[in-house]
């Protein structure tokens, strides 16, 4: 008998407890979304400060999916994930590619979009003469992506080459291009701009971003070549990025974006926003 009421005051703590863990679990009201605000299309400041481009309408397209406010904050690039494991946001989206590394210390949706990487070189490069129609998937087959890199190295021997720190292109240009002279910069304006003053003499960035350089005046003589990469630890494409402890709002994402996907809107904002269909279906 005595062992029986200690069962049920057992029982009884258990269910406390549990029922304690559902209370305290959140309810999602508002949702903080942090982007860069300097990476154009996906996300960029516009006249008067205000934040323009692909994500900033997927995000206006995504929240009401979710039954969810949402508050957009710009966060620079570099400090982007310990501020979301800090508490600062509750979620990143700023271009940012699914990759096993970023894995280690947060999650992800399911991916919204899928881009290559590739390189912007003036007309009269030696790498302009690489035609960029072909992407090499790291992932799949590693071997011929490495071939690919290694039979470009010679044309860019003796050249600096420009990159986003922290970034998949980064890791690019450290993994396959080894021996290839890489100048790291905080946003991919700054690699345009020293760019275009003859400072360096390539950028390695998303096919996306050199589309949007290339309409920029001042790039008249510069053009997109040389092999894309993509796959592998180059991401498994572009989702948001969230704490690994809310697993809720994740299911909410991924239901948002499957919805927005299956709609066709993300393929409408990607035709407005990249004049073409980066949606990853």
């Amino acid at each position: 008998m005595k062992r029986l009421q200690l069962l049920g005051i057992a029982a009884l703590g258990l269910l406390a407890a549990t029922g304690g863990a559902f209370a305290q679990a959140k309810k999602w009201e508002t949702v903080k979304i942090a982007t860069e605000g300097a990476y154009a299309p996906w996300n960029f400041t516009g006249p008067g400060g205000k934040l323009e481009g692909f994500e900033i309408d997927l995000i206006a397209e995504l929240c009401p999916r979710m039954k969810v406010k949402c508050e957009i904050v710009a966060q620079d690039w570099d400090g982007i994930i310990p501020a979301l494991n800090a508490g600062k946001y509750d979620a990143i989206m700023a271009g940012m590619q699914i990759t096993e590394k970023r894995l280690e210390t947060i999650n992800f949706s399911r991916p919204y979009a899928r881009t290559p990487g590739a390189f912007l070189v003036p007309k009269d490069s030696p790498l302009a003469k690489v035609p960029s129609d072909k992407v090499f998937d790291i992932g799949a087959d590693p071997a011929a992506a490495q071939k690919a890199a290694d039979e470009m190295k010679p044309l860019l021997k003796g050249k600096v080459v420009g990159v986003q720190g922290s970034t998949t292109l980064a890791t690019l240009m450290e993994r396959l291009f080894q021996g290839v002279e890489v100048r790291e910069y905080k946003t991919t304006e700054q690699h345009d701009l020293d760019l275009a003053a003859g400072r360096i003499d390539a950028v390695a960035a998303a096919t996306t971003a050199l589309d949007i350089t290339l309409s920029k005046p001042g790039f008249e003589n510069f053009v997109i070549a040389g092999l894309g990469f993509t796959g592998g630890f180059m991401g498994r494409g572009v989702a948001a990025g969230l704490r690994k402890t809310d697993q809720d709002l994740k299911v909410m994402f991924d239901e948002a974006i499957a919805s927005a996907l299956a709609d066709g809107t993300i393929s409408r904002l990607s035709q407005k926003w990249f004049k073409r269909d980066l949606a990853a279906k």
